[in-house]
């Protein structure tokens, strides 16, 4: 077959603070053809997700730091070009961890196939991904319940947007924060949230008071910071807390001092899980069942920014850090 050439994003140094374009290159390769039991693929779609900045530095945590000089990687999902696999044909849509490039051979266990009769295959990115099932996830980790009041931050996000969602379809009340007026509306009015607030125009323990005066069950953290500590004091008695992520502080320099109401959690007897969707994927058909019905019931709905080109994969990562994203953020390839 003809020579393929692929352009990928390469970690140029390692970010001090905020990403900046520097920290980033555009690398063309030559793609070579698939040895036996390899598969070539072309990306459609890739994923950026806020997660990927902590990869950026050169520090232990929960998944491996990305290496300087070499490709990224993410949640991507394209379509079988070439197949030296049994499990594999010509067409067939899949998706891998292989994203930040355009075209990649991988051998057949690094790639799972997808049905094409979800359009658009991005959902495999947002509802029925990674996000979508983190959403999920959390309200089973600390059993959500039917008449609970449920407190969102960074509500419009991918994560946020469909755990709002979630508990609303459970029969909770749900309460979200966001960044903006436009995303206070998205929230209220397509995705159905009772009440939705803009935590940067005013105190966000006063607009979280006045949304749930009687306190709420259930803190969905996406954000940490501000936002954690006034959960804190909202929560009632026997509250829980699921601790998803921290995007507030993902680019500090230094470690931020912790809430100063952390005592609430002993006084209150509340409950505090950490998250971290990698442990949940034996329940993946599972949850991909039930997500997968609300959406073509149309009761969840799945809201993305698309952005078009390998060469704005960048610019849309940092734009998460900006707000500039209502729910997920993709990157079309193809």
């Amino acid at each position: 077959m003809t020579q393929i050439t692929s352009h990928e994003i390469r970690l140029a140094s390692r970010p001090t603070g905020r990403p900046s374009a520097d920290n980033f290159s555009l690398a063309q390769v030559a793609i070579e053809p698939p040895d036996d039991g390899h598969v070539l693929v072309r990306n459609l779609f890739m994923s950026v997700d806020p997660y990927m900045r902590g990869r950026m530095n050169d520090t232990a945590s929960y998944v491996a730091p990305f290496e300087l000089g070499e490709p990224l990687a993410g949640g991507a999902v394209g379509e079988v070009v070439e197949s030296r696999a049994n499990a594999f044909k010509p067409g067939d849509a899949v998706v891998s961890n292989c994203g930040w490039r355009e075209y990649f051979v991988a051998s057949a266990n690094e790639l799972r196939t997808v049905s094409r009769d979800v359009r658009p295959l991005s959902l495999y990115l947002g509802a029925l991904g990674m996000p979508g099932m983190t959403a999920w996830a959390g309200w089973q980790l600390v059993g959500v319940k039917a008449g609970e009041t449920v407190f969102v931050s960074a509500a419009a996000g991918a994560v946020g947007h469909v755990a709002g969602q979630l508990a609303r379809l459970y029969g909770c009340r749900v309460i979200g924060s966001a960044g903006s007026a436009a995303k206070v509306l998205f929230l209220r009015e397509e995705c159905g949230f009772d009440s939705a607030f803009n935590y940067k125009v005013g105190s966000i323990l006063d607009q979280l008071k006045s949304a749930a005066p009687d306190g709420i069950d259930v803190y969905f953290d996406n954000v940490a910071g501000a936002t954690l500590e006034a959960a804190l004091s909202a929560l009632r008695v026997h509250g829980r807390i699921i601790a998803c992520g921290g995007i507030s502080a993902y680019n500090d320099q230094k470690p931020r001092r912790g809430p100063s109401n952390l005592f609430n959690i002993t006084t209150k007897r509340l409950t505090m899980k950490g998250l971290i969707i990698t442990d949940w994927l034996d329940r993946q058909a599972e949850f991909q069942h039930e997500v997968g019905g609300y959406l073509r019931a149309g009761t969840l709905k799945s809201r993305e920014t698309v952005v078009n080109g390998i060469e704005q994969a960048v610019s849309a990562f940092i734009g998460l850090f900006d707000g500039t994203n209502v729910g997920k953020m993709v990157v079309k390839l193809a």
